[in-house]
């Protein structure tokens, strides 16, 4: 370690609401099994306001229960759960510039785009990740550890070539994310070895279940009420009270609000609940968890009819947007929005149309900026649209909802058409909960889903689309700072006044927030720098040189 630095500038998120641009923080030293990692640069994400806001509350600051001992965990510096001060940053670039003596998959000189969202170390609610309960890239230097970015024979960490900017490497996780959301395949069947519950209202019928018990058996196979002779209302109530929670699929043979709102709080992570109405109807609007929709890949079908599996097979292989589909972008000239915007009106899918809407006009120009040429070129009708003075209407196929506000995602599912696909990108945090016309929901078949994260094949996806010239992420740059420009940066995030991603480079102690568009005033050199007022490899020296 005598080649580095002893300090070095981080910031570390030290309670809720709460944080420091420390510029003595110690760079840690590495054990045998432990990389050191120079950062070039790292985007700030919303995620990071979540973990700001929640800090010891969010599930993934709290303790990992599984995957490493607590012994092994110990020994990796950078671990610090629950109110322990950490350095958030989870969408970096780095160097290894040192390996311990037990290393074998990483050497020093690769450069390297981590994947940080790691699953299989479990916490009690969500799972370990880098930037939340093992520090993050916000800081200069980082370790990691080779036992938890390589598990199960695959590596969470991927090398890039010297190619693209750092700027567009880091931006290839949040784009990965956007891809997540529309790849990740959806089951329509009930879980193998799963536990079933199934619920009749009073008076109810549990009839239909032999197709779906055909096609997938569950393990274990609760019933509560299914003999309407013997169990009434408060029976059946007191019943439900009994189990725990943590099942994989619910199949409710009723229309009561009440009761779907509890055992919407029975679902275990990856679940479903069947709602079959059997001609009834819901009696009013129900209160759902869209937190654990986005977190914990809950979902909510149904059918109008007496078959469950009518339902379950109305669920589609995934959240792909389809031929023909009339597309509403809900916050499209955010950050998060532009890449869905970019992505959409790419694909190349015949008939397909877009309503990017948004209610600041400021953002919205500079969307149109971006996007109105390759709308233009892959001759897909875009509207790019200020909802607030133009609302939208009902009818859209496929419904993308970026805002955190639950009143958002409920008007996204009354603007559904029949078969829509909504899908719930903004990161609502656990235990959100949104009024949603669960009836509507069921009689139009509309799906209703989120994610988290990103899987390995969509960040390779990505990075070979950047690596070939496919995809230039940087259309979604906005700006650039050092660590003086985080609070201005996190700021920017927090109230959404930035119409694209912020990249922070550490190395840049002294350097304040500052746009793309401003470059030409604050800093002509690197703005002369730019290509048609895109970010380069030459942009990026010269920022380095300069601000440095």
């Amino acid at each position: 370690m005598s080649d580095f630095p002893v300090t070095q500038h981080a910031i570390q998120f030290t309670g809720k609401d709460q944080f420091v641009h420390n510029t003595a923080k110690a760079v840690d030293a590495i054990g045998p099994t432990q990389l050191l990692l120079e950062v070039e640069a790292c985007g700030i994400c919303f995620s990071d306001t979540k973990l700001l806001h929640a800090f010891d509350d969010h599930p993934r600051k709290s303790p990992v229960v599984g995957g490493l001992s607590p012994e092994e965990l110990a020994q990796v510096p950078g671990y610090h759960p629950g109110t322990e001060p950490t350095v958030p940053g989870h969408e970096p670039v780095a160097r290894v510039v040192a390996v311990g003596d037990a290393v074998t998959r990483f050497a020093v000189g690769e450069r390297l785009l981590v994947q940080a969202d790691w699953r299989h170390l479990p916490t009690a609610a969500s799972n370990g990740a880098f930037g939340y309960n093992f520090e993050g890239a916000l800081q200069e230097y980082v370790v990691v550890d080779e036992r938890i970015v390589v598990a199960g024979g695959e590596e969470f960490m991927l090398r890039v070539s010297d190619r693209p900017t750092a700027a567009q490497v880091a931006l290839v996780e949040p784009w990965s994310t956007v891809e997540g959301s529309y790849s990740r395949v959806e089951r329509n069947t009930l879980k193998p070895g799963g536990h079933l519950l199934v619920v009749a209202d009073a008076g109810v019928v549990a009839s239909g279940l032999a197709p779906l018990l055909a096609a997938s058996r569950p393990g274990t196979i609760t019933a509560v009420g299914v003999d309407p002779v013997t169990v009434d209302a408060s029976a059946r109530a007191a019943a439900l009270d009994e189990v725990a929670a943590g099942v994989d699929d619910i199949v409710y043979f009723g229309s009561d609000a009440a009761t779907i709102e509890h055992l919407g709080r029975l679902l275990g992570a990856r679940s479903l609940l069947c709602i079959v109405l059997g001609g009834a109807t819901i009696d009013r609007r129900v209160q759902l968890d869209v937190g654990r929709v986005h977190y914990d890949f809950t979902r909510y079908v149904g059918t109008t009819g007496t078959d469950p599996a009518e339902a379950y097979a109305s669920i589609p292989a995934n959240g792909e947007i389809r031929a023909g589909d009339t597309v509403a972008i809900i916050g499209a000239a955010g950050p998060m929005g532009l890449m869905h915007t970019v992505r959409t009106i790419s694909l190349g899918l015949p008939g397909v149309s877009v309503d990017a809407a948004d209610v600041n006009d400021e953002r919205l120009a500079h969307l149109a900026s971006v996007v109105d040429s390759t709308a233009a070129e892959r001759g897909v009708p875009l509207r790019v649209v200020n909802s607030m003075t133009s609302p939208l209407e009902p009818g859209y196929t496929y419904l993308t909802c970026l805002v955190p506000v639950p009143a958002l995602l409920s008007q996204a599912v009354d603007l559904a058409a029949d078969g829509a696909i909504v899908n719930a990108f903004a990161g609502f945090p656990a235990g959100t909960l949104a009024e949603l016309d669960l009836q509507g929901i069921v009689e139009r078949h509309v799906f209703l889903l989120g994610t988290s994260g990103s899987e390995m094949s969509d960040m390779r996806s990505l990075l070979d689309k950047l690596e070939t010239g496919a995809l230039d992420t940087s259309i979604s740059l906005d700006a650039v700072c050092g660590m003086a420009g985080f609070a201005d940066a996190i700021d920017a995030v927090n109230n959404r006044t930035s119409g694209g991603k912020i990249m922070v480079y550490p190395r840049l102690h002294d350097l304040g927030l500052v746009r793309l568009s401003e470059l030409p005033e604050k800093l002509p050199a690197v703005a002369a720098a730019m290509t048609d007022g895109r970010w380069t490899p030459a942009a990026e020296a010269a920022l380095l040189e300069t601000a440095g």
